[in-house]
């Protein structure tokens, strides 16, 4: 009983596996850290029965059954970050900015070590100093240790073909001492060579290289390019670099999580693994899938060269997408157990990825209904509201013209034949066929419910002002001419009444309409409107700013910034110039004035002392003159005694 006790508490230790990540904050990494650790060691052995296959496939659902099991033996994951980022919510430990010294500790402490350099090259070197690292330290293991280097197919990208006169055999396994790297995946190749190498005849270090095809699913990965620019629906078609017809080899993100688990599961003796779905799709089978779903439904041809000119794309996503290869991964497909969420490849599963896809973006559309009579400004309001919210524009009057041009289309080379035979009345029944399709899909979409539904309104004298003082460049080719505008207004109001309105299809589904009377508003540019619809609909729930867009936002911020300085420079030095010119005015006026006051007081002190001087000037002045001559004759000792004593003797009163 005891011995059984042991067994089952060694058998739970073992059960229980670290396993490191790195650059945990990537698209790639993250999603398998993500899986992983929702997964219980050791799960992958267990046969997947019928029941669990006709399950729901989704990722979501999996991680849902094993929640309640997540604190008894699933995977413990940790790994690096990149600087700034946040530290996501499964990883147990995180390691941002270390010395290599303080990381080797870390992977030490792990039982399985997956470097990822699928996205970033720069972590090549990284993952060669890791697995020499530890290869090192082999002999201080105190158990088995496996290396898993997640690698891209495009170390296969110039393989030649296993058979000159069919191209169309799949490169397996089996074959990966005949791949050829594509030239800008040299250090990927040779990473993968070192990492097997160190693998070899070494029981306590077990290595894995895994050659992952093009990743999709959750954020979208390389795909989210394609993705964004058909939700944003901001070009008529979706561009397709090159002829489209490159075979590109892709896997969904999780099945190759699944894979990586099996690997640790089952330690399987082939170390050199291909890790790709079923599929067989092109460049162009892709992106005519993202089309269709997503947004215009069209796709354009463009030179490769152009896929340069794209600043969201890189050059290892450049190289993926035109890569043409044929793979399979057929020792994944025969021996491992794998819950596929795509197992048939991208366009049979695009609507659960485009659903995993808006999830993990947070891309929730909104759907606004702008209803009212002619000019009162729905057009020129929902064009803001597009721009700002990033919807797509749709138009009543252009699907009805494409609806037509797209029967005519159809139904027109009919008649315009004069003989027909058998097959062509069957031609013609499929597109009578064609015909009802289409209708039914446009009434479909007609009937899909608004979120928000905006009741515009004006009085009909606001209406006729609006239009009377709109511009000829505007009116013209419009229906804003007086006969047709005024026909126009006068149908709006006989078929909305108060009792049959389409304001009550609404309130009956509970999208009760936001009335708003423009006329009321006195604003010109609807500005208040638009206003009070983005306070009522609330934050744009959609992508948020490219880098493009956030270099020009904080280009933008920063000129506006630099402008108010320098006008605030600008106002600083006026001021300061004007109190200087300001003070010199007042020193000036006030210099001015003190010689006013010099001037008024020298010529009061001469008028006051014209009486004094005169006296002096004829009763003493000359007296005085002459003892100071006859004192300066004389130069007798005592000079003022001399001067009183003539002063006395000649003073002219007394002679």
């Amino acid at each position: 009983m005891a011995e059984e006790e042991v067994a089952a508490r060694t058998e739970k230790v073992i059960r229980i596996q670290r396993v490191f990540i790195n650059l945990l904050d990537s698209y790639s990494s993250g999603n398998i850290g993500k899986f992983l650790s929702n997964c219980v060691v050791g799960a992958s052995l267990e046969e997947i029965t019928e029941e669990e296959e006709e399950e729901d496939e989704s990722k979501s659902a999996v991680l849902d059954t094993s929640s309640s099991r997540l604190k008894e033996g699933t995977f413990q994951i940790v790994g690096t970050l990149s600087p700034g980022k946040p530290e996501p919510a499964f990883a147990l430990e995180t390691y941002s900015d270390i010395s290599r010294e303080e990381l080797l500790i870390r992977l030490l402490e792990c039982d399985v070590i997956i470097y990822n350099i699928t996205e970033n090259p720069k972590q090549v070197e990284e993952a060669l100093w890791a697995v020499s690292a530890l290869n090192e330290e082999v002999n201080h293991f105190e158990k088995r240790k496996l290396f898993i280097l997640v690698s891209t197919v495009m170390t296969w990208a110039r393989s030649k073909p296993l058979d000159p006169d069919d191209s169309d055999i799949p490169f397996t396994e089996e074959d990966y001492r005949r791949r050829k790297h594509h030239p800008n995946f040299l250090d990927h190749i040779n990473a993968e060579k070192m990492v097997l190498k160190f693998g070899k005849n070494i029981k306590k270090f077990v290595t894995y290289v895994v050659a992952a095809g093009l990743q999709y699913g959750a954020e979208g990965g390389i795909l989210h390019f394609f993705f964004k620019l058909a939700w944003l629906g901001e070009v008529p078609a979706l561009p397709v670099f090159g002829d489209g017809s490159n075979v590109i080899p892709a896997i969904h993100v999780l099945d190759l999580a699944g894979v990586i688990q099996n690997i640790i599961d089952h330690v399987p003796k082939v170390h050199y693994l291909v890790a790709v779905d079923e599929s067989v799709q092109t460049l162009e089978d892709l992106v005519k899938c993202i089309s269709k779903h997503t947004g215009p439904g069209k796709i354009q041809k463009v030179l490769k060269e152009n896929a340069f000119l794209t600043k969201e794309l890189t050059q290892n996503s450049i190289d993926h997408l035109l890569v043409n290869l044929r793979m399979e991964a057929l020792f994944v497909k025969e021996n491992f157990n794998i819950r596929w969420v795509s197992q048939s490849g991208f366009a049979e599963n695009i609507n659960g990825i485009l659903k995993e896809y808006k999830q993990s973006r947070r891309l929730l559309p909104i759907k606004i209904c702008i209803l009212g009579p002619p000019a009162v400004g729905k057009s020129s309001i929902a064009e803001v509201l597009t721009k700002y919210y990033k919807l797509h524009h749709i138009k009543l009057k252009d699907v009805i013209s494409e609806a037509i041009a797209k029967l005519e289309a159809i139904v027109a080379p009919k008649y315009a034949r004069e003989e027909e035979d058998e097959g062509e009345d069957e031609e013609e029944e499929d597109s009578v066929e064609e015909a009802q399709e289409l209708l039914d899909g446009i009434k479909e979409s007609m009937e899909q419910n608004a979120e928000f539904v905006c009741a515009l309104d004006a009085s009909d004298e606001f209406l006729k002002f609006r239009v009377m003082n709109l511009p000829e460049s505007v009116v013209a080719g419009t229906h804003y001419s007086q006969d047709q505008f005024l026909r126009a207004l006068s149908n709006y109001r006989d078929i909305n009444t108060e009792d049959e309105t389409v304001f009550n299809y609404f309130d009956e589904l509970e999208i009760h309409p936001l009335h708003i009377d423009v006329g009321k508003l006195e604003d010109a540019q609807n500005r208040l409107a638009i206003k009070q619809l983005i306070k009522e609909i609330g934050e744009p729930r959609n992508y948020g700013l490219s880098e493009e867009e956030k270099a020009e936002e904080e280009r933008r911020v920063a000129e506006e910034r630099m402008a108010r300085e320098a006008t605030e420079e600008a106002n600083r030095e006026h001021k300061e110039a004007m109190e200087t010119a300001e003070k010199i005015a007042r020193w000036e006026e006030w210099n001015k004035r003190l010689e006013e006051v010099k001037r008024e007081e020298t010529e009061f002190l001469e008028a006051q002392s014209a009486p004094l001087r005169n006296y002096l000037m004829t009763y003493v002045m000359p007296t005085l003159m002459q003892g100071l001559n006859e004192c300066c004759k004389i130069r007798p000792e005592d000079p003022v005694d001399f001067l009183a004593e003539y002063l006395f003797k000649n003073n002219p009163a007394t002679q």
